[in-house]
């Protein structure tokens, strides 16, 4: 029992050394000419944040709340799920580096499309998953995903993103941005975040910073 108790912490402490030797890109504040932009939710934001801050071609990825109707919408107010909102990621990308069709295959890729109001453990409407569109072709991209995804069989269940028409979004509190850069040794990051940081990049084939 003791031995594998050994072998058990000593695996935890490798799994820790090796995260914390990851690096996470930082977003840049500049704008790009030409710039476009996107927004999804995908559960917790710290972890939508770091999947498309990580591909070549995203200049910012902020997190942030959208989707309801508070317009006044705070970390606090939107965790009792009263909002409306849900906690989302707006990107800046430079479309000639990276397409909206990259982005969409992203968010499927880095999320289970098919659990209503939760991702993991995180449970409530703030964490459910939406796709916002901007114009009638990025929501024909959308659906095309999800019509292919949905083929192709990888979840017993169907998808329940919601696809609805962007409204607004509003950026969260300073101590949320980079959240996964600035504080590596969270639990929450640890053992949540980058596991399933490193679980998409094993799953979506894409170009990283």
């Amino acid at each position: 029992m003791k031995s594998l108790i050994l072998i058990i912490a000593f695996a935890a402490i490798s799994s820790c050394t090796q995260n914390k030797s990851l690096e996470f890109p930082v977003g840049s504040k500049t704008p790009l000419p030409n710039e476009a932009i996107a927004t999804f939710a995908e559960g917790c934001f710290w972890h939508a944040e770091v999947v498309f801050q990580s591909l070549v071609g995203v200049r910012d990825a902020v997190s942030g709340y959208s989707g309801g109707t508070d317009p006044n919408p705070t970390y606090d107010k939107v965790c009792t799920g009263t909002t409306g909102h849900a906690e989302s990621v707006q990107m800046y990308y430079d479309p000639s580096k990276i397409s909206y069709e990259t982005l969409v295959k992203a968010f499927f890729a880095s999320l289970d499309p098919t659990t209503l109001n939760r991702q993991g453990n995180d449970e409530g409407t703030q964490y459910r998953s939406i796709t916002f569109y901007r114009n009638e072709k990025e929501k024909e991209i959308i659906e095309a995903e999800i019509k292919q995804v949905n083929d192709s069989k990888k979840y017993k269940d169907k998808i329940v993103t919601e696809v609805i028409p962007f409204k607004k979004f509003y950026p969260a509190e300073d101590y949320h941005q980079e959240y996964i850069h600035f504080h590596p040794d969270n639990g929450y990051v640890q053992g949540v975040s980058i596991p399933d940081f490193l679980e998409f990049k094993k799953e979506f084939k894409g170009n990283y910073k």
